[in-house]
């Protein structure tokens, strides 16, 4: 990590890979990760924690599976949300989008449970920002 400011344009321009979060800080115990993101994510469920999404460009749509059904939200740009710890959930970008998401160290991006992981998803607990 850097002790300099770090700017989120540059620091997404700095890689094109989708699905594969780069890791700009951390606070305390969490990574704060960017990525870009086409196209569906996976099923997965992150057990333990929350998931905290904010929409820097673009949309993202994220389908949950709840007590109740399943239900999808639409983030469009400069909107947060944060997904339960234990809800399984699917996130998507039909036009693509970049997000920063708030996650503890360690977190693997495709959850504790989940599917076969197709090749577009990076199963990584992110990678270090080289600008």
């Amino acid at each position: 990590m850097t002790n300099q400011p770090i700017s989120l344009p540059q620091a997404l321009a700095s890689f094109d890979a989708l699905w594969s979060p780069r890791i700009v800080t951390r606070v305390n115990d969490y990574d704060v990760r960017v990525a870009k993101v086409e196209g569906e994510h996976i099923w997965h469920v992150h057990d333990d924690t929350d998931e905290f999404f904010l929409v820097l460009d673009g949309e993202l749509h994220i389908s949950m599976r709840e007590s109740d059904g399943e239900r999808t939200v639409h983030l469009p740009r400069g909107a947060v949300f944060t997904v339960p710890a234990g809800t399984e959930h699917k996130p998507y970008a039909p036009s693509g989008a970049s997000i920063l998401m708030f996650e503890p160290t360690g977190t693997p991006t495709v959850g504790d449970r989940h599917d076969e992981i197709p090749d577009h998803v990076d199963a990584t607990t992110g990678h270090s920002l080289s600008t």
